[in-house]
């Protein structure tokens, strides 16, 4: 269910109200991109049936599936047919070739393509624990998450968003755990991290299936190198890889983990977001632990962006 996980706060004065929420989702929900269209985001049913909730929930915890639609249609194409529109109407017109005439040709050949171009599906899914107020995205990007956020924060009434933020980063605490090889229990140094320069040069080594607790890693990190990504086991049950971002990519639940899972296909959904996100909590809970405790220090994401104050 979850490959990456990016960690938001939800605001405090909003209130979780899910037959509001779902009223709310469904006039939000996805629509195929029209012809014109460059992309489409939207909320689907989590369980892929039709017609069943677009809010899932299971215990404290509220589970969506956001699709996202983005046609295809590389820049150099556009800028290739452009050019060769722009040089026909010189050759015809005679006329100069102004910054507005390249703009207008521009879109009109944007246009053009984009009802022919080839259209991909994502999906993005997001999960809100309501007794933590925590918000979680399955966004593999940046640019991703940020449309997430935006279409969360477009839907739901007073809600808004702040990026998690730690006492200690994870640059800092990454460091540590490889300067003297302790990560806090209950997590475990893997075999892979990479390391960078943070000067001008940006010089940079990847470890990949090697043992990280040797003297040549102390040592580029005593000549200023900084971890970026660093692979951890938690509890010997999940794997991930932590980056400087607190962005927890490359998920994978290690073997008997699912082994109480629902057999059939009616209680696997539940079953696999039960198990799903009562031991990612765990790990987040155990994470923020390790970096220091989450502090109230954090960048809001709302619409406090256009200029109201909101609080996270």
């Amino acid at each position: 269910m979850f490959k990456n996980l990016k960690l938001y706060r939800c605001r405090e004065d909003w209130s979780p109200d899910v037959h509001a929420c779902r009223i709310q989702a469904d006039k939000a929900r996805f629509v195929p991109c029209m012809p014109s269209q460059a992309k489409s985001i939207g909320f689907v049913e989590p369980r892929d049936e039709d017609h069943s909730a677009l809010i899932e929930v299971v215990g404290q915890h509220w589970l969506m599936t956001i699709r996202i639609e983005k046609k295809v249609l590389p820049a150099s194409v556009v800028k290739k047919r452009t050019a060769e529109r722009l040089q026909k109407i010189a050759q015809e017109t005679g006329r100069k070739v102004s910054k507005k005439l390249k703009a207008d040709v521009k879109e009109e050949v944007t246009l053009e393509l984009l009802s022919k171009a080839f259209a991909k599906e994502e999906h993005v899914f997001v999960w809100i624990d309501t007794a933590t107020r925590r918000l979680v995205t399955d966004a593999s990007s940046k640019g991703k998450a940020e449309d997430v956020l935006k279409l969360l924060i477009d839907t739901f009434k007073h809600f808004g968003a702040g990026v998690l933020a730690t006492a200690t980063s994870p640059t800092g605490s990454m460091s540590a755990w490889l300067q003297d090889g302790e990560p806090p229990h209950p997590f475990t140094i893997d075999q892979q991290c990479d390391l960078k320069n943070p000067d001008e040069s940006k010089q940079s080594v990847r470890y990949t299936h090697h043992n990280l607790d040797i003297e040549e890693i102390r040592a580029h990190l005593q000549c200023g190198k900084f971890p970026t990504r660093l692979a951890m086991t938690w509890n010997s049950r999940i794997s991930f890889v932590l980056t400087d971002a607190m962005h927890i990519k490359s998920i994978l639940f290690l073997e008997g983990v699912f082994v109480d899972a629902g057999k059939d296909s009616g209680k696997d959904f539940d079953s696999n977001a039960a198990i799903s996100t009562g031991e990612l909590s765990n790990l987040i809970d155990d994470l923020l632990a390790g970096l220091g405790g989450q502090t109230d220090s954090v960048e809001t994401v709302t619409q406090a962006e256009q200029g109201e104050a909101v609080p996270a």
